[in-house]
């Protein structure tokens, strides 16, 4: 293992593999290397060949991962390795060396020789597995307060690995691991010292989340509809959907990133929500409104003041339906083509006995119509003679009644009178009692009075 000035150098695992057919001979140092992503590794091995075989009879060494009509492809002339690839032998040893390594650099590479000699050709096989890692971050909880994040590879690097952290494109420190607030929005990242071109992705919080509608069109009762929610999030975000119903808490309705509706019903129009949430953080998206359109229900018809009417009274009839868009209203007569009104409302004046009949209306909009049940109308069996004598009858029993009232009232007025006029006839009986010579006088003129109705009498 040597290091190299573009990077780090790593090996997993070193065991001495060899490889041997009539006198060629390769020892691989290594079965496995595991390398991060942006370093620089190097694979190492010894060779022999027969006796017969001169080393200027050795026309051509090289390494190699794919094959092309059964036939080992250079590594040098592989444009996916161009500018990165270098290798050579020196006395019996040879080596490869890849710098700048990319994941799609895993591979097994072999060495292969090839001699002036016809037909004279080896390759040691199998050859070197090599895989190539990136950088991750680990999220961790610590607390309910603090979250651990720890610069991470599969691959064993060596003891002179440093890390290095950034937050939003600042650095931070040095360290395999770092603490940052739960709930924080910023980025974080971390890469190794010897290859900053090959960091970490940065692990963040959810963005405030988007929700999409598919169909984007009307959305018809019965029809399929699907919400998706999505927020850019690393670690990937888990997602939560909502409904308001007028409650402080909305209700939850999914744990998925899409909402999906086989049959849409009107009953699901609403405002619907969805958050986003990952170790660090949590968004809620804005209110999307779902509006189910479906055609009108039955209507119901209301009447007032009473489906029993007198000649020349007023009549309001009332036709109402549920539906989305609102729907218009058309009046019909029952057994009659031609609509008696348009409007929500119809009403009825100076009422007759041809107004009589059966009504109902039609709700239609865009999506369909429907009609409401009969409603009979009719004139009262009540006429206006038996009216009249009902109003009569009370008049009479009103002026009854005034009569008596009165009548009580000169009662009561005529008793008053009297019992003020007795006292005052008792008090001249007394004054007539103190004076006797009034009394005398009073017989006097009896008398008188007597001789003159004796000559009457005869």
């Amino acid at each position: 293992m040597s290091p190299s000035a573009g990077g780090l150098v790593v090996f997993l695992l070193s065991v001495q593999v060899i490889q041997s057919q009539d006198g060629w001979r390769v020892k691989y140092h290594q079965t496995d290397v595991c390398a991060a992503k942006g370093s620089t590794v190097e694979i190492i091995c010894d060779i022999t060949h027969p006796s017969r075989i001169d080393p200027s009879d050795i026309k051509d060494r090289f390494w190699f991962t794919k094959e092309k009509d059964g036939e080992p492809v250079n590594l040098k002339t592989d444009s996916e390795y161009s500018g990165r690839v270098t290798y050579g032998c020196y006395s019996k040893e040879c080596h490869l060396i890849i710098t700048d390594l990319r994941e799609s650099d895993s591979a097994e590479y072999k060495l292969t020789f090839m001699t002036n000699k016809p037909g004279e050709k080896y390759t040691g096989s199998p050859g070197v597995t090599l895989s190539v890692t990136g950088l991750q971050v680990q999220v961790r909880r610590s607390d309910s307060t603090w979250l651990e994040l720890t610069c991470h590879s599969s691959c064993v690097l060596s003891d002179r690995a440093e890390y290095v952290w950034y937050k939003n494109e600042k650095y931070i420190k040095t360290g395999s691991s770092l603490l940052v607030s739960s709930g924080s929005t910023d980025r974080y990242f971390c890469y190794l010292r010897e290859s900053w071109n090959h960091r970490s992705p940065a692990v963040y919080g959810p963005q405030r989340p988007s929700v999409s509608v598919s169909p984007s069109a009307e959305m018809l009762e019965g029809g399929s509809v699907t919400l998706t929610c999505s927020a850019d999030a690393n670690p990937a975000a888990s997602y939560t959907w909502y409904k308001e119903d007028g409650t402080s808490d909305p209700r939850l309705l999914s744990e998925e990133p899409q909402l999906v509706f086989s049959s849409i019903q009107s009953s699901d129009s609403g405002n619907y929500s969805c958050t986003a949430e990952n170790q660090l953080g949590r968004k809620t998206s804005d209110f999307i409104s779902i509006d189910v359109k479906y055609g009108p229900q039955r209507p119901s018809v209301s009447v007032s003041p009473s489906a029993e009417m007198l000649e020349g009274d007023s009549v309001t009839l009332t036709c109402s339906a549920d539906a989305n868009p609102a729907a218009n209203y058309t009046w019909y007569k029952e057994h009659e083509d031609s609509p008696r009104a348009s409007g929500q409302i119809f009403t009825i004046t100076d009422f007759t006995a041809e107004h009589s009949g059966n009504y109902y209306c039609e709700a239609q909009n865009e999506m369909g119509r429907s009609n409401s049940t009969l409603l009979l109308i009719t004139e009262s069996a009540v006429d206006r003679t038996t009216m009249i004598i009902h109003i009569t009858r009370w008049t009479l029993v009103s002026v009854m009644l005034i009569l008596l009232l009165l009548f009580c009232l000169w009662t009561r007025k005529k008793k008053a009178v009297s019992s003020t006029t007795e006292p005052h006839e008792s008090r001249e009986a007394v004054e007539m009692d103190l004076h006797p010579e009034y009394e005398d006088l009073s017989d006097m003129a009896a008398q008188r009075e007597d001789p003159e109705e004796q000559e009457d009498q005869v």
